[in-house]
């Protein structure tokens, strides 16, 4: 199942989100990674989901390839 953050880019460019399970509720914000959890442990939140936006969304069509 896909989660449609489109949303969320358009509102927080840039931002380290925590999330709830659901993968869609944001509970906290921050520049880093460390304050968006601090500040999510603050309001009972312990194990969020951390991600950050992107400043842009890039479009890749190609091969990608991973050397092992």
């Amino acid at each position: 199942m896909t989660i449609d953050w489109s949303s969320l880019f358009r509102q927080y460019k840039g931002k380290w989100l925590a999330l709830k399970t659901d993968e869609k509720t944001v509970v906290a914000i921050g520049k880093t990674a460390k304050e968006a959890l601090t500040k999510a442990q603050k309001k009972g939140f312990t194990q969020p989901i951390l991600t950050r936006m992107p400043t842009a969304l890039v479009t890749y069509v190609g091969i990608h390839e991973i050397s092992l």
